[in-house]
């Protein structure tokens, strides 16, 4: 029988806002704390995990030395569990889950984990470049100048690209919240939610970024972030997070070996290029190129997680694919829940996968834009 690659288990924290609940927690304990939550749920016995394969962005300071391995030992896990660290910029757990079920389809691994990390609040954005440096050399400069990629910049761009509004960003976001709020309300989350227990004995179990009560005129209040004249605000961006998330890949044999019952399996994926500035655009053609893999028409798709890095990004996806809005992050996105870079792929799918079981969705399709103009891209279908 042909290998195929399964997700069994998806668990993530609580997203606390920069400062927020999380913030006293340190990147490893976070991430060890989903691992443990991921084995409770299962029953599985972590010796059996073959690798754990982490995303994580600012690799540097508490998120250095490997922060997939000290996650590991973190979490009371046999020594002899390895774990890796991965870095596609934001779509860095995406790329995770895309490495974890490869190396189950070749048999290189018959158990893995995959998810990530981002505390924001103790290792800030850009943390990894010192002053008066720069990741980019002069090979790069001679091709595409010597300015630094700005993705809001970028996400300007894209909006004058695919000629959006700012009251169209603004009211994408504000349904963001909506929608947010209304999954918490009726809790939609809590299959995939490990709460947080901090030392001073505060229990996080909710997401803190939600906003409720927003109205357009508000919005519209809010003063452009990047340029004078420009629509990209702190409204109708992403929010700085905290957070971290895991997922359980095995075969569908090795879970039947196990008791485990697959929730869906990684149908295809596919990871993509695109011009490093606006840098925002990759999720597009990085879907087409899911579509054709597959096979899989995108009107046969029930649920779509498109990263909201900017309001900007999944308007312009949505122009260009003709997917169905109304499947579009049905449970808020990035700009309500916020977005710890390195853990905000593997939270997607998380909550993709959840809600494919919970309404019986055959197919799910998850995209996120990636600093260098790069975008993943899944297919999910339910089992």
């Amino acid at each position: 029988m042909a290998r195929d690659a399964v997700i069994v288990a998806a668990v993530r924290t609580p997203l606390a806002k920069r400062n927020g609940g999380l913030s006293g927690v340190h990147p490893a304990d976070l991430s060890a704390l989903v691992l443990r939550g991921l084995a409770e749920r299962t029953g599985l016995d972590p010796a059996l995990v073959d690798d754990v394969v982490w995303g994580c962005v600012s690799q540097v300071g508490e998120q250095t030395f490997d922060i997939a391995r000290t996650a590991v030992l973190s979490a009371g896990w046999p020594e002899r569990v390895p774990g890796v660290t991965v870095d596609r910029q934001c779509g860095s757990s995406q790329q995770a889950v895309h490495f974890a079920a490869a190396g189950v389809i070749a048999g290189h691994y018959d158990i893995a984990v995959a998810g990530g990390v981002e505390v924001m609040s103790r290792v800030p954005m850009f943390s990894a470049i010192t002053e008066g440096t720069s990741p980019l050399g002069e090979l790069y400069a001679e091709r595409f100048g010597s300015e630094f990629p700005n993705q809001g910049m970028g996400a300007e761009d894209v909006a004058t690209m695919w000629h959006l509004s700012r009251s169209q960003l603004d009211e994408y976001s504000l349904h963001s919240h909506q929608r947010a709020a209304q999954a918490m309300d009726e809790g939609r989350f809590a299959d995939e939610i490990v709460p947080v227990t901090t030392a001073d004995g505060v229990v996080i179990a909710a997401d803190e970024g939600v906003r409720r009560g927003g109205s357009t005129e508000a919005m519209a209040r809010l003063k452009p972030a990047f340029k004078p004249d420009g629509m990209i605000t702190a409204g109708n961006a992403s929010q700085i997070s905290d957070g971290a998330a895991a997922l359980l890949v095995t075969t569908s044999e090795r879970a039947g070996e196990l008791g485990l019952t697959p929730i869906a399996r990684v149908h295809s994926a596919v990871v993509l290029g695109d011009a490093p500035m606006p840098m925002l655009t990759a999720p597009i053609p990085a879907t087409r190129k899911l579509l054709d893999r597959s096979g899989v028409s995108i009107h046969a798709i029930g649920a779509f997680e498109v990263n909201e890095a900017f309001a900007s990004v999944p308007l312009a996806w949505l122009a260009e694919t003709g997917a169905d809005p109304k499947a579009l992050n049905s449970n808020g996105g990035s700009i309500a829940l916020g977005h710890p870079l390195g853990a905000s792929g593997a939270r997607l799918m998380t909550t993709l996968v959840h809600h494919m079981r919970h309404n019986g969705i055959r197919y799910g399709l998850q995209t996120m834009c990636e600093a260098g103009g790069q975008a993943n891209a899944t297919l999910l279908e339910l089992m």
